[in-house]
């Protein structure tokens, strides 16, 4: 959808590419080896443990949906420039197991593959915590994770006091442009202390309160668009590349697809501004 509305409608400066499929051997550099196989040769349960129906194209799809993550993390890094994914369902997968809609881990993959030459930064600004992202990542030297939700019940977890890794939970819209400011406040230390090199942000639109599935009364479409301006203008103002992956946001209820493609875009907006 959002793809299509790019084609009919484009934004200046970005431009539509399609993305490398990754191997299995690099899945399995984060995933374990059972659970790649699992997904690509339909093995029950583990291949239906996102809760997406399991058939052969699912593969391919994931494939290269991370594929695009990596790619765009990548070419953020070594271009040093706004890149990014129209990939989501991601955050809630862990090492040996999919969940809530995600299949493979392409943050966790994709900071994997930076590390050994970049320090990285996940910002997840889905509605939902990222359990899975910080049980892959929470142990290893040079990635950071800031994880601001707004539902306190989905893939919860608590930090560590390693100093890498911080989640807010806001259960007051009107707080929770405060908290991102104030935690990319903190995070320009280690931008300026050439701990992080790139950011990879993780950007849920399940967050709007028209969202059946996350959403939290009183954010709008106005606290969304300045959330997505804030990210790419602080990232903007560091001079450090970006990039961005789509995430939650789901259609039905209040939530139409159109007004779903638009908040999308909000995102897309900004990194091209940007």
């Amino acid at each position: 959808w959002v793809a299509s509305s790019l084609e009919a409608d484009p934004i200046h400066g970005v431009e539509l590419k399609s993305p490398a499929s990754l191997t299995a051997r690099e899945l399995a550099e984060v995933h374990t080896q059972e659970y790649v196989d699992a997904m690509q040769y339909g093995r029950q349960p583990l291949a239906t443990s996102s809760g997406f129906t399991w058939d052969p194209k699912v593969w391919d799809a994931v494939r290269a949906a991370n594929g695009g993550v990596v790619e765009a993390a990548w070419r953020a890094l070594r271009k040093r420039e706004v890149s990014g994914s129209l990939s989501s369902g991601l955050h809630h997968a862990r090492a040996g197991r999919g969940g809530g809609f995600c299949t493979f881990n392409g943050l966790a993959v994709a900071a994997n593959q930076l590390r050994n030459e970049a320090g990285v930064l996940i910002l997840d600004l889905d509605a939902h915590m990222g359990g899975g992202t910080y049980s892959l990542v929470k142990d290893w030297h040079g990635v950071y994770h800031l994880d601001i939700a707004v539902c306190p019940m989905v893939d919860r977890y608590e930090p560590e006091r390693s100093g890498r890794a911080t989640l807010d939970v806001i259960q007051d819209a009107q707080t929770y442009l405060p908290t991102l400011r104030a935690r990319l406040k903190d995070a320009e230390r280690l931008v300026e202390g050439g701990l992080v090199n790139v950011l990879l942000y993780n950007a849920g639109m399940d967050v709007h309160g028209a969202c059946s599935i996350g959403g939290l009364r009183g954010m709008n479409d106005d606290i969304v668009e300045v959330r997505e301006r804030t990210v790419f203008e602080w990232s903007r103002s560091m001079n450090l590349p970006v990039a961005f992956v789509l995430a939650g946001g789901y259609e039905g209820g209040e939530m139409t697809r159109e007004h779903l493609v638009r908040l999308h875009r909000y995102t897309i907006e900004a990194a091209a501004d940007a």
